[in-house]
């Protein structure tokens, strides 16, 4: 429930079109305050799920952070999602510190077609909560994941590293341990049957 990934501006313009909302524990307490009927919200714990629409499956799945919003925490549960549809596995990261919980989802859902994995706003101060760019190919072998795509970098300034950095060092290890990196420029396409290669920021 963090603000940069629980909007309440955003969520109030998108009420008029939202049939349905599936999150973690606790965050409907959030969204029925902002007047979210509680009829459309489906709260997960971690390895809950159910299928959303047809041919459309959607599980939490566990991740290493912490909740919370102004001077409250840890009242609501985080977590990463696997999405499976149409024949794809799509893993859905959030923000997530590097833990064992990475092998178990790929136990459980592998293998992955793409793996969206957090990088960015890391520090070595806080490394239980965001990953460096260094542990993601660790986590997307974990995952049994095909190949992967960076998000939450060159975004909001938490930590202290340039902006371009989190993409050129994960880039740099993701080709030194021969896994397949995806950073699409903003609007590009990906097709998952025949991923073209990304240009290079």
């Amino acid at each position: 429930d963090h603000y940069d990934h629980l909007d309440y501006e955003t969520i109030t313009k998108l009420s008029p079109k939202i049939k349905k909302i599936y999150t973690g524990l606790g965050v409907g307490e959030h969204l029925e305050h902002w007047g979210i009927s509680p009829e459309i919200i489906t709260e997960f714990d971690w390895w809950e799920g159910e299928t959303v629409l047809p041919g459309i499956d959607l599980t939490a799945t566990p991740a290493r952070h912490f909740s919370g919003r102004g001077f409250r925490r840890n009242k609501t549960l985080w977590a990463s999602f696997v999405l499976k549809t149409g024949g794809y596995s799509i893993f859905i990261g959030g923000d997530s510190g590097y833990d064992e919980s990475f092998k178990e989802i790929g136990k459980q859902f592998g293998p992955i077609d793409m793996a969206m994995l957090e990088c960015g706003q890391y520090d070595v101060q806080w490394p239980d909560i965001h990953m460096m760019p260094e542990e993601l190919p660790q986590a997307a072998i974990d995952l049994k994941a095909k190949r992967i795509l960076p998000v939450h970098w060159a975004k909001f300034t938490l930590g202290q590293h340039a902006w371009d950095e989190p993409i050129i060092r994960v880039t740099k290890e993701s080709e030194r341990r021969n896994i397949p990196i995806l950073h699409p420029m903003i609007g590009e396409e990906i097709n998952l049957d025949d991923p073209a290669p990304s240009t290079r920021w």
